[in-house]
This record gives structure tokens, C-alpha cells and sequence, in this order.
């Protein structure tokens, strides 16, 4: 589901009022704080032409009352990304790295203004699309916390995700994880992810083979996306910041890993998902139901039933059906998210790991958990 870039990162307060060009200013310094210079610079001209009541005060019009966690910026950022990549404004592209250009080619403010004047209906339109990157670096973080539950319990896994977007992250075995001296994963996968780990030992040493690992996987989201054919693609691509060309080069291996690994994303409410889902145990399987950077877009009463749903079906865990709960939300240190663990029988719960949101730097606690 969606990222999380939109709530504070690194050191940028939330400012108290939400008008257009306060939004697009405080959206400026996320990304500066999170390397995206490209966009923090456009964002700023941005807010100055919001302020103004220019033409991306048109786009963002009757959008007022949206809560911060629904990210409208990077929406409107993304609807802008998006005719970039398909080709549709090539005097835009020629700033940005993911569409060919490159940042060094001058200044982009006068082609992104104007690719938003001829665009206002067609953006205004795409602001209906929730933020979906499929921060697929975050497998750097849940894999070992899969590899944790596989080794405590000594069962293969039945992953289920809530909030899966295009489900890039429910193919995690079929990647390949390089850690100093150790590897982990699919050997010969296109999508590698190596040198994010710090703190206790990782579990790569311990941990069962990838072959037969995940029996089943499966993963609900109100407007899943297809990460397999062109339009999903492209959407997909269009919530990367167009300057973080390593993240693009990771979601396009990632989606070569799903054509080649099918999922269940069924589009559904979380909530009646996961008691279908949870009904009954699982048995001579661990279930792990996990998500990432997905509690923002719920209010508080469809967060409790989420926890709820969980809870009650850990409650009906037996060493023979046991169940675990691994989130990576926003946290108490600024600028990570807490990577938690929670296992039944026995309802433990352990703060596993920090990470950054775009899942590196990963400072992993081992399975004893981090004291906060």
C-alpha cells in the first residue's frame, strides 16, 4: 500500500495548518530530507504558484479537508510522474532521470508548470489514486522477521498482506539478500538487496532454504494494482521520486520476480479479509499476517478492528497453528519506523527492528528484541 514519505521524516515538524502552499512546502522538505532534490525544488516553486492561485491550486482544489496521512501531494506528484513516463510531456521528461533525463539538463519549473496547465482535468482525475509504491527495500526488514518466525516455529509460512498494493512484497523469498559475508534468497533473482543491516546477527545462517518456504501467499487491498501488465507498471513507477534512480531499478526487478511468481490480491476491506482469512487455524503452517506503512490510511476504529481480527486468531494459535503479526509503522524514534513482532501462542511481542522507510538502514535487534 501506500508509502509513508508523506509523514515526518528526518527532522521536519508538522506545520499547524494544512492550507495548499503550506502542504506543498512542508511535502518540499520531506523530500529534501529523504534525497529527492528534483522534487523538493519543484514543490517549493510549487506552493509560491498554490499561493498565487496558479494552476496547481486548480489541480489540488476541493481537496482541502483531505487528511495529511493521504499524502495529496505525492498524488498530485505522481499524476505529474505518470505523463512523463508514458510519454506524454517530454519537455517535463527531460529533467527526469526515471523518464531518461536528467536533473543537470537546466531548470524543470517552466515544463512542469506547463505540463500542469494542459493537464489540470486529467490530474484532478488521478488525485482518485492512493499513493502505491510497493517500497519493495522494505523487504530488507521483513525478511528477516519472516526468517525469525520460520525458525522459531520450524514451519513453512502462509504469508498475508494487508494493504498489498501490487503484493511486491509477498514475493520476498524470491529475492536474494547479500549481507557482508552471508547470502540469503533466490539464487539468480534480479532483485537484490544487500548492505542495509547493522546491530545483532541476521538470521541468513540459521534459516531454512527459500525452496518451499512460503506455502501460500495472498494479500487484500481496496484498489490492488497489477504489477504484471503495462498500466500497473507505470502506475507503480509513478510514485517513485523520479531523481532515486536505485529505487527504480529495484521495483523493476521486483516486478520481474512477481510475473514470474503469481499472488492472490483480492480487492476487499481489510477487516473482513482477514476474519475470512483467519477464520480457522492453519495447521502444520505458521501464518504471518503483516503490512507496511499502511495504519495511516486507516481511522482509529478500522485500526482496532484490524488488531482485532489478529488478536483473536492468535488467540486460536496452537504450537501446531501458530500466528504472527509483523507491522512496520511509523515509530518512536523520528525518521523510522518500529519493525514489531507479536507470536502466538503466548501473544509475545518484540520491537525487532528500526528501519528508515524506504526500508535502509536496518538496525536489527536479533529476536530478543530492542529495549526503547
Amino acid at each position: 500500500m501506500p508509502s509513508s514519505e508523506s509523514v515526518p521524516s528526518g527532522q521536519v515538524p508538522r506545520p499547524a495548518s494544512m492550507d495548499f502552499p503550506t502542504l506543498l512546502r512542508f511535502q518540499s522538505d520531506q523530500c529534501a530530507v529523504n534525497g529527492s532534490m528534483l522534487y523538493a525544488r519543484l514543490l517549493a516553486a510549487a506552493a509560491d504558484d498554490a499561493e498565487a492561485g496558479g494552476p496547481c491550486a486548480e489541480v489540488l482544489r476541493g481537496h482541502e479537508k483531505d487528511p495529511l496521512g493521504t499524502a495529496l501531494v505525492l498524488r498530485f506528484m505522481g499524476g505529474v510522474h505518470r505523463l512523463a513516463l508514458e510519454g506524454d510531456a517530454p519537455d517535463l521528461a527531460a529533467f527526469y532521470p526515471s523518464a531518461g533525463g536528467s536533473i543537470e539538463a537546466g531548470d524543470p519549473w517552466p515544463a512542469f508548470i506547463d505540463t500542469v496547465a494542459r493537464n489540470v482535468e486529467l490530474l484532478r482525475e488521478r488525485l482518485g489514486d492512493g499513493v502505491q509504491t510497493n517500497e519493495v527495500g522494505r523487504a530488507a526488514v521483513l525478511a528477516p522477521c519472516f526468517l525469525t518466525v520460520a525458525i522459531e516455529t520450524g514451519h513453512p509460512l502462509r504469508v498475508l498482506e494487508v494493504g498489498s498494493s501490487g503484493g511486491l512484497n509477498l514475493r520476498w523469498d524470491r529475492f536474494r539478500y547479500r549481507d557482508e559475508a552471508d547470502t540469503w534468497g533466490y539464487e539468480g533473482s534480479p532483485m537484490l538487496l544487500e548492505d542495509r543491516w547493522s546491530g545483532n546477527p541476521r538470521p541468513w545462517r540459521d534459516a531454512p532454504s527459500y525452496e518451499g518456504l512460503v506455502i501460500e501467499r495472498a494479500g487484500c487491498d481496496p484498489n490492488p494494482i497489477d504489477p504484471t501488465d503495462e498500466v500497473g507498471r507505470q502506475k507503480l513507477r509513478s510514485f517513485v521520486w523520479p531523481d532515486q534512480v536505485a529505487r527504480f531499478a529495484l521495483l523493476d526487478a521486483a516486478i520481474t520476480v512477481a510475473r514470474a511468481n503469481p499472488a492472490t490480491i483480492d480487492r476487499e476491506d481489510a477487516v473482513p479479509w482477514l476474519e475470512h482469512a483467519l477464520a480457522a487455524p492453519a495447521e502444520g503452517v505458521s501464518t504471518v499476517v503483516f503490512h507496511s506503512i499502511v495504519m495511516q490510511y486507516m481511522n482509529k476504529a478500522k485500526r482496532a478492528a484490524v488488531a482485532q481480527a489478529i488478536a483473536d486468531a492468535g488467540n486460536r494459535a496452537t504450537p501446531d497453528a501458530p500466528v504472527a503479526w509483523l507491522r512496520m509503522e511509523p515509530g518512536w524514534v523520528e525518521g523510522r519506523a518500529d519493525v514489531t513482532l507479536t507470536t502466538w501462542p503466548g501473544g509475545r511481542e518484540r520491537l525487532i527492528a528500526l528501519t528508515g522507510y524506504h526500508g535502509s538502514p536496518v538496525e536489527w535487534s536479533g529476536p530478543n528484541g530492542l529495549r526503547r
